[in-house]
């Protein structure tokens, strides 16, 4: 499990989808939630091999200690916030105001979910390196 400054990243991306939905359901309705949801179904559905690849080397794993070589490498929640804060701005200016710019959060959302899945699943590969080097 990757921890942040001591917030689980799994909790926060929870926290955060349920938030957003909110957001949109509130200010956009419905259909315009949705319509945004499925526009970015590529990035979904990218989102479903990375996952199959990191069963199979957690699978592979199984048995042997994992070590975090992530665990140097993670941003701090204040400057991820600084990124988000940063690009709101620019999504403002650049998407036609709070609208176009509250339109651009879930695929902000759907990237730092690939982006935590491909840091796990570099680090899975790591291992598996480190742990076929051992037993060869």
């Amino acid at each position: 499990m990757i921890k942040n400054n001591s917030i689980n990243i799994k909790f926060l991306f929870s926290i955060s989808f349920i938030i957003i939905i909110s957001v949109y359901l509130m200010f956009l309705g419905t259909f315009k939630t949705v319509n945004i949801i499925t526009d970015e179904y590529l990035f979904i559905l990218a989102i479903f091999p990375i996952l199959l690849i990191s069963y199979y080397f957690k699978k592979k794993l199984s048995g042997f200690e994992i070590i975090d070589y992530n665990k140097n490498n993670t941003p701090s929640i204040q400057s991820a916030i600084g990124f988000f804060l940063v690009f709101q701005v620019v999504d403002f200016y650049y998407e036609d105001g709070f609208i176009g710019m509250i339109s651009q959060w879930f695929i902000y959302w759907i990237m730092g979910v690939i982006t935590v899945l491909l840091m796990t699943l570099i680090n899975y590969y790591r291992n598996y390196k480190r742990v076929s080097s051992l037993i060869n």
